[in-house]
């Protein structure tokens, strides 16, 4: 089973789970932004929810299907449609028949949206992962973004025991069950609230400082991307005498604090130590909340303990968990009705 990239879109790259391990050397994890709905993606077309998929951002990619083959598209809404401009459903596994291309449109909600292939994506493993690091060109596809012409090819042969009581489009070059894993795909609010945890330097706010952090309302700035979050908005005071520090290990969701006060959000291409003090880290919980936030979104935060973002995520897994296992048992669960066309 195989895909041509026919257009890119803005951004299209190959990403996993990250490229863990490897920190103590310097080397970035990167990663999926979103890896909720990349894991469900994956979940709903059979694989591990290590394989690796595909991630759009914002605009998205025009795919063309060599042979017939089963995907999933979740995450953001980028309004899938065939040539026939049906609509591919998305957050459950679809049959796509050999010569339809799918187009992937502007973000309609969310940033980011994650298609995998049955069979997972066939991209050397780089210390462990297939995952896209761009600033290093590591992983993924030569290290770079998706371009025309590229073709995505499964990793290996896979079939999808899911053979009758599905839905077809009135062309027929799309096939469905009608149950799906949509739970997941809530709309954003106006403003988006963050449960945030004092980091490791909050003592160095000063008390307006640390006041300012949860009543203020901070602009995800145009200059942000997978690395970080740059926030617009109130401007951070520190305890005369503070600054700038020897670096410290960061992760996935630090809220740093550089010289001028404005706040920044590490995100999954990271860099492995900091220099600017640590004032916040945001639940894990939240991590895929901030992954399909874009430029000009608006968040708050709210401040959390270390145990309550930990029974928050411990929740989230075992959420996950219970809809891993239902998307199995609906997936090898064979009906006695035929196909249905609507």
């Amino acid at each position: 089973m195989s895909l041509i990239v026919q257009r890119p879109g803005l951004l299209a790259t190959i990403q996993d789970l990250g490229r863990l391990g490897y920190q103590k050397q310097g080397v970035v994890v990167g990663g999926a932004m979103d890896r909720t709905a990349a894991r469900i993606a994956n979940w709903l077309v059979g694989n591990e929810e290590s394989e690796a998929v595909l991630e759009l951002t914002l605009t998205g990619a025009e795919l063309y299907a060599e042979q017939d083959c089963w995907i999933a598209v979740c995450g953001g809404d980028m309004g899938p449609v065939t040539d026939d401009l049906e609509p591919v459903p998305q957050w459950r596994p679809v049959h796509i028949a050999k010569g339809t291309t799918i187009r992937f449109q502007r973000c309609r909600s969310g940033c980011r949206t994650y298609i995998a292939l049955a069979g997972g994506i066939r991209a050397p493993a780089v210390m462990g992962s297939r995952s896209t690091y761009l600033r290093g060109q590591l992983g993924g596809l030569e290290g770079r973004a998706l371009r025309a012409g590229d073709r995505i090819e499964a990793s290996k042969e896979a079939g999808m025991p899911i053979t009758s009581g599905l839905r077809m489009s009135p062309s027929g070059k799309l096939k469905w069950p009608l149950w799906h894993a949509g739970g997941f795909a809530e709309a954003p609010e106006d403003t988006t609230v963050i449960r945030l945890m004092p980091g490791a330097h909050w003592d160095w706010l000063s008390e307006r400082g640390k006041q300012d952090v949860f009543e203020g309302q901070y602009r995800i700035g145009a200059s942000s991307d997978r690395m970080g979050y740059r926030l617009e908005g109130k401007t951070l005071e520190l305890k005369p005498g503070m600054g700038e520090l020897i670096s410290e290990p960061v992760a996935f969701g630090t809220v740093q604090l550089p010289p001028g006060g404005h706040p920044i959000v590490l995100m999954a291409d990271r860099q492995t130590t900091g220099g600017y003090p640590r004032i916040g880290e945001a639940a894990t919980v939240d991590l895929p909340v901030l992954a399909q936030l874009k430029p000009g979104d608006v968040i708050t935060f709210r401040r959390v303990s270390h145990r309550e973002a930990e029974r928050l995520l411990v929740d989230s897994e075992l959420e996950l968990e219970i809809l891993k296992r239902a998307i199995q048992a609906k997936r090898m669960k064979r009906t006695t009705t035929g196909t249905d066309k609507g």
